[in-house]
């Protein structure tokens, strides 16, 4: 089968490799979809920012470079192993691509398999991904899709359930207000997520044109943080009290200088991206506006579930932020990307 292999830095190859059998508790998944996500790019780019060690085995599944990437992509069962009983031939889903914890950290015992160290996902440290034509799915991963949600739609599961686990970790409440830093695909998932909760009142905040401009066509406020005045659309939107929670989705330091500043006093900043350098605030700023900042990584099964309902509901849309291309194209995709072009590219892998 061909499948997209990373082997090191800026090393990313389109190759023929065997095509896997499912083993007892397994599906075998022909991929429809893969989306490209913020930590592939790191994985490209950057992989010396990643948490784990590329170069060694993981010590939970052994994994090890050359790695198939890609953990946000849906597909059509085609087999199944022996035991499963709840997943059928045919069936469409979603994969949730944690595959492995230690079950014994601290993080672990609190129920944080994502902040786990020995943490392992598809398309990252467990063998197999979204970027090939088949995947094995422990049948426990896999969430069916109900009719209504389409292959396309099950491939943006996952990015979307990032912003919808972001929204959960605010605590905002419907009729609520907000700011999001950054329109990338964390940004939109989050505020499609603040749209199903009944949060009207929201700010985007994004630098690029091309990305406000998408967020515009999709019915959301925006503002350019860098050529406008944020602080000023931020007093506009909430009548100068300040927003009760703001989510950094942009992975950039002015990004959470300027939400902490338009929060109302006792609101509440989420760190749902990726930062590659550190950054500095002032934490008095905290104290005297009694202020949190919280972290937000990854989901729960049941946020995954929550998105696919809203899905079959109707609040999420594709039209002008999704972009599809055959998998041979993904090594301009990522350059396109950590350029700064906007929305969301879904590889046809299947």
């Amino acid at each position: 089968m061909k499948a997209a292999r990373f082997y090191g830095k800026e090393d990313l190859r389109i190759e023929e490799v065997p095509e896997p059998s499912p083993g007892p508790g397994q599906v075998k998944l022909r991929n429809a979809f893969a989306g490209i996500c913020g930590s592939d790019l790191h994985f490209y780019f950057y992989p010396e920012s990643l948490p784990f060690d590329l170069d060694q085995p993981h010590p939970l599944t052994g994994a090890t470079l050359p790695q198939i990437l890609g953990h946000e992509f849906s597909g059509t069962v085609v087999e199944v192993g022996e035991g499963v009983t709840d997943v059928n031939v045919g069936d469409l889903g979603a994969v949730y691509p944690l595959a492995v914890s230690c079950g014994e950290c601290g993080a672990c015992r609190k129920g944080l398999p994502f902040s786990c160290r020995l943490m392992g996902s598809l398309g990252s440290n467990v063998e197999g991904g979204g970027l090939s034509e088949f995947t094995l799915v422990d049948a426990s991963k896999l969430h069916v899709l109900p009719d209504g949600v389409d292959l396309r739609m099950g491939a943006l599961v996952e990015p979307m359930a990032v912003g919808w686990h972001a929204v959960s970790r605010s605590g905002v409440q419907a009729g609520g207000t907000a700011l999001v830093a950054g329109a990338g695909p964390v940004g939109i998932g989050t505020w499609f997520a603040l749209k199903a909760r009944g949060v009207d009142k929201v700010l985007v905040s994004e630098p690029s044109a091309d990305r406000r401009a998408l967020m515009a066509a999709l019915g959301a406020r925006v503002v350019d943080p860098v050529n406008e005045d944020l602080a000023a659309a931020v007093a506009a939107l909430t009548g100068g009290d300040g927003v009760d929670i703001a989510v950094d989705a942009a992975g950039a330091g002015p990004a959470i200088t300027s939400a902490l500043a338009g929060l109302v006093p006792g609101g509440r900043l989420v760190i749902a991206a990726l930062h590659e350098h550190p950054t500095d605030f002032q934490p008095t700023q905290l104290m005297m506006g009694e202020t949190e900042i919280v972290g937000a990584v990854g989901y729960r099964p049941e946020e995954f579930d929550a998105v696919i309902a809203a899905m079959a509901d109707g609040v999420y849309g594709t039209t002008g932020w999704v972009q599809e291309l055959p998998l041979e194209g993904i090594i301009d995709a990522l350059h396109s990307l950590r350029g700064g072009v906007g929305g969301k590219v879904l590889l046809k892998v299947g």
